[in-house]
């Protein structure tokens, strides 16, 4: 019985607490406005500026994920290294874990519909690239290995470039014009959105066998591979460096070990292949090669580091260096705004030893009537409470409207559950720890000193 007395009488001890600190806010609202004012942007900085780092995170991450999960990129950055298009299906029977394979062939070349003539990017592959790349076909077929091995002019159009020509109708089975030759279309990729899977919606795919004949050459620039699982193409990439490496003539310390390379000149002459094998192999015997490493690992070194010949790329790998990047990116924005939630919480701290200087006077009435140093303290930590409370709930309402703003005007934004929490939880303790010594010196004025202040 005695215990429920001291829950009753604690209860409303708070409760008249609460009210006294209400009615010192009300006093005086242009103050507590103002207060309450700079925790709301310190709140909304958070919200907003957290939310547009995440937004970005989770643009460049989705941009990422469109190249496909799983997916190897070897590509040749100098024409007299490129590969014959038939080492990628010796790849796949030498590379555990990896079962899809493509040869790629970017050009650009004229296509004519009707009366128009446009530039446009045109991609070779073979029938594996749609498993690769995780293309949805909307409309039609994909290129298939018969349309590969008899140099088929059948082309599959990007979801931009079909809805440009037909405006929303079927392009299938009608007839366009690359490089002076038609093709008939077989079929739509679906849409990937602006810029995502190597802006695949604005372009052609066609044979790598069709896409040579018109860069007229008999090799590839690049080969996509695409591994089981990630741990499969983390070993894929170290199998893939040392079967090129072997293929290349290289020594441990990447220079040739003898002769000219096994590799096709790319319609060059011989010559010229040695010469720039023997100017790469002075270049890089000091500069050993990096196989078994992650995104853009160097094959071959060309001599100069910022071009190399030949990188092996893991996408899995580009993918999670730039969500840590993103991520750190986010943390500074946020680390940026939370210094207005440390000003707004110097802000409560000045509004609330300036409101303890003024109501001594109520302080020291108060307590010759027999309020203890407790509810004097509860008093004033209520008051700081009340005002960090009501700022974090105006700020988040402004951070999410500022975030709404931002993307009205193309910003990539993400309204942060995560961002929400931690300002509100900051804005809070801030505001309960600097209105602690406000409100210590409040409980701690003598009833004589204070009435005597009067």
């Amino acid at each position: 019985m005695s215990e429920n007395k001291l829950n009753q009488s604690f209860l409303v001890k708070l409760v008249f607490s609460a009210k006294m600190a209400l009615h010192g806010l009300f006093l005086n609202p242009l103050r507590t406005t103002l207060t309450v004012l700079g925790v709301t942007i310190g709140v909304a900085s958070v919200v907003s500026l957290m939310g547009i780092g995440e937004g970005a995170r989770v643009a460049v991450m989705e941009q990422f994920e469109s190249l496909g999960t799983n997916v190897i990129k070897i590509s040749v950055h100098n024409p007299l290294y490129e590969f014959e298009p038939e080492i990628s299906d010796d790849l796949v029977s030498r590379v555990q874990g990896m079962d899809y394979s493509s040869p790629v062939v970017n050009v650009e070349t004229q296509l004519q519909w009707k009366r128009s003539r446009v530039t446009t990017n045109v991609m070779g592959v073979n029938e594996q690239f749609r498993i690769i790349r995780d293309y949805e076909i909307i409309d039609g077929e994909f290129i298939s290995q018969y349309h590969v091995k008899l140099r088929s002019n059948v082309a599959v159009l990007g979801y931009n470039i079909a809805n440009s020509i037909m405006g929303g109708r079927s392009p299938v089975g009608r007839y366009i014009t690359l490089n002076g030759e038609s093709y008939e279309v077989i079929g739509v990729l679906g849409e990937k959105g602006a810029g995502k899977s190597d802006n695949v919606d604005n372009k052609i795919i066609i044979p790598y066998t069709c896409a040579q004949k018109i860069a007229e050459k008999r090799t590839v620039e690049e080969i996509w591979c695409k591994a089981n699982s990630q741990e499969d193409a983390r070993l894929a990439i170290v199998q893939l460096g040392r079967i090129i490496k072997k293929k290349y003539n290289l020594g441990e310390n990447g220079a040739p070990s003898g002769g000219v390379p096994d590799i096709p000149a790319g319609g060059g002459d011989a010559m010229i292949v040695r010469e720039k094998m023997m100017m790469d192999s002075r270049m890089a015997v000091s500069r050993p090669v990096n196989i078994g490493g992650g995104g853009g690992a160097p094959v071959i070194p060309s001599g100069d580091s910022s071009n190399d010949v030949i990188t092996i790329t893991s996408l899995n790998q580009m993918v999670q260096e730039a969500d840590e990047a993103n991520r750190v990116m986010s943390l500074l924005l946020g680390g940026i705004a939370a210094v207005s939630l440390l000003v707004g919480g110097l802000g409560i701290m000045n509004i609330m030893l300036v409101a303890v200087s003024e109501r001594t006077s109520e302080i020291g009435l108060r307590r010759a009537l027999g309020a203890q140093k407790n509810d004097l303290l509860t008093q004033f930590l209520l008051e700081a409470l009340f005002i960090s409370i009501i700022g974090s709930f105006a700020g988040i309402l402004l951070g999410v409207g500022g975030t709404a703003l931002f993307e009205n005007y193309g910003f990539d934004t993400v309204v942060s559950i995560k961002a929400i929490g931690i300002a509100s939880f900051v804005a809070i303790c801030s505001g309960i720890v600097f209105g602690v010594y406000p409100a210590f010196s409040a409980s701690s004025i003598p009833p004589v000193v204070a009435l005597r202040r009067q």
